[in-house]
């Protein structure tokens, strides 16, 4: 039976055990290894033959190994902050373009054409409820872009049957042929952007979709902040063509 009080004792052997158990900790942990390494250099110059750990060696490896993950967790943010920047500039730059309009058709067909350009999207939509049929001519000279949908349409389209509220803004991946929203593009699209308008007291709902044939271009895992901020400007301009 061995004399030393170290291997002896309960708390030591519990140490180890927890040690054993769980490695990783104890490199992670700075203090321990630095003293680690200096013990056993000690050792080293001491020479206590080939039984011996480069414990340098190890905390070297640990160290590159971390600054490794701090590089690329540098590169992400960096990217992310890029890519941010940019959707930034895009949604600035479209709303700046959509509020040149002078009149109602030529806003929205600039909608449909320099405003989309703009953001990178295939397919624009603005959907208005109505309580009666609209008979007015410049819906269907600007059919291409504006639908005129009963009430209830704008909730039921966003949830799809879903029993919860609709959020301002829902993006997701698509497979449809829906021509009443994206037209001749229908079959094309793969993802969409759902803008729910509130165009005041008074007035139904409105919502303006964009539609994408990148089916990665709106997901539900993606940010809505800047399509928030567009949304809320929209709804303001369209306010006061409606007034």
């Amino acid at each position: 039976m061995s004399s030393d009080p170290i291997l002896n004792d309960p708390l030591a052997e519990d140490i180890r055990d927890k040690i054993i158990s769980d490695p990783a900790k104890l490199l992670e942990d700075k203090d321990i290894m630095r003293a680690l390494v200096v013990a056993n250099e000690k050792t080293q110059g001491e020479g206590s033959g080939g039984n011996i750990i480069d414990l340098r060696g190890i905390a070297m490896e640990r160290l590159e190994s971390r600054l490794d993950r701090l590089e690329d967790t540098h590169r992400n943010v960096i990217a992310a902050a890029y890519e941010n920047l940019a959707g930034t500039n895009q949604i600035h730059r479209a709303i700046l373009r959509m509020m040149d309009a002078t009149q109602f058709e030529p806003f929205l067909r600039d909608l449909r054409g320099e405003v989309s350009d703009i953001l990178r999207v295939d397919a624009v939509r603005l959907v208005l409820e109505s309580a009666k049929p609209d008979d007015d001519p410049a819906v269907a000279r600007l059919g291409d872009v504006l639908s005129v949908a009963e009430p209830g349409f704008v909730d039921d389209y966003i949830l799809q049957g879903r029993s919860s509220s609709a959020r301002q803004v829902t993006l997701r991946q698509v497979r449809t042929n829906d021509i009443e929203i994206f037209g001749d593009k229908a079959e094309y699209i793969r993802s969409e952007a759902c803008l729910r308008l509130d165009l005041g007291t008074g007035r139904l709902p409105g919502m303006l979709v964009f539609g994408a044939e990148d089916p990665h271009q709106f997901t539900p895992q993606q940010g809505t902040d800047l399509l928030t901020f567009f949304a809320g400007v929209f709804e303001r301009v369209m306010r006061r063509w409606l007034s």
